[in-house]
């Protein structure tokens, strides 16, 4: 292992919830080079957990890698599947970075979170090669590729009652009109121009849409994403931020990340 590798298989990265699994009992794995929880009970109880309520994962091992400029989405056409720079800005779009012989590198999600801002997620164990690919595509464009991997933190609430568990929490968003379902009956209460109170933006915030939000006083990225077959949301902060997703909501549950729940799709 050169000494340019961040990771080894003696010293494993944590979360900033580390200490929470730990007093929650979690069993720990080594998953890609983070000690991630395992198991909290059984994993056939927090699958119905995310099918019948909701729950809580942490995947704050996820990659995180900004581009921004005048022509980000153009080198994103470029270095990725399909025509990202139509993506509207709030919404987001699956897809994938493949070799020149077409072999997929890595299924992603990248958001359109500003006019010129792009956030690319790709999968924790293809993190470094794709911040790495994504640097060398976009080479010949005005933009820049930050990998801000290790300076966020990724929470996702998963399940039927996932905006339930965020009501109280998500305090306001950017009524971004692109990343907003259509306002249905009277008009409704808002917090300020442009904004929406954190109950009307969790009912309106769309399917693969995502927008700046207030959350537990923090700012965050509240994205309606998620890989588990639910409905859910995924929200995005600085790694210094403590976290209080859902501390006072009434939904019993308990945090946990994939392999955890056969309910997700493993998130390599």
């Amino acid at each position: 292992m050169s000494k340019n590798t961040e990771t080894s298989a003696a010293v494993l990265r944590t979360t900033p919830l580390h200490r929470v699994h730990t007093a929650l009992g979690a069993s720990f794995t080594d998953f890609g080079g983070w000690q991630m929880p395992l198991r909290y009970t059984s994993d056939l109880a927090e699958h119905h957990a995310v099918r019948r309520s909701a729950g809580i994962f942490d995947l704050s091992h996820m990659g995180e890698v900004k581009v921004t400029g005048p022509e980000a989405g153009a080198a994103l056409d470029h270095a990725l599947v399909g025509a990202l720079s139509a993506v509207a800005v709030g919404r987001a779009r699956y897809t994938m970075m493949v070799s020149p012989s077409g072999g997929v590198i890595d299924d992603l999600i990248v958001y359109h979170v500003g006019d010129e801002e792009y956030l690319v997620v790709p999968n924790a164990g293809n993190r470094e090669r794709v911040s790495a690919e994504l640097v060398a595509r976009c080479a010949g464009f005005d933009c820049t590729v930050e990998d801000i991997s290790l300076a966020t933190c990724l929470i996702a609430v998963q399940g039927p009652r996932a905006q339930e568990v965020l009501v109280g929490v998500v305090e306001s968003g950017a009524a971004m009109p692109g990343a907003l379902r259509p306002l249905e009956g009277s008009e409704e209460d808002d917090c300020g121009p442009d904004v929406l109170c954190g109950p009307t933006l969790l009912e309106r915030l769309r399917f693969y849409a995502a927008v700046r939000a207030t959350a537990a006083g923090h700012p965050v990225l509240l994205a309606r994403t998620g890989y588990t077959g639910e409905d859910g949301f995924e929200c995005s902060a600085a790694r210094r931020t403590p976290w209080t997703c859902g501390r006072s909501s009434p939904v019993p549950r308990r945090p946990w990340s994939p392999p955890s729940s056969t309910a997700s799709r493993c998130r390599r």
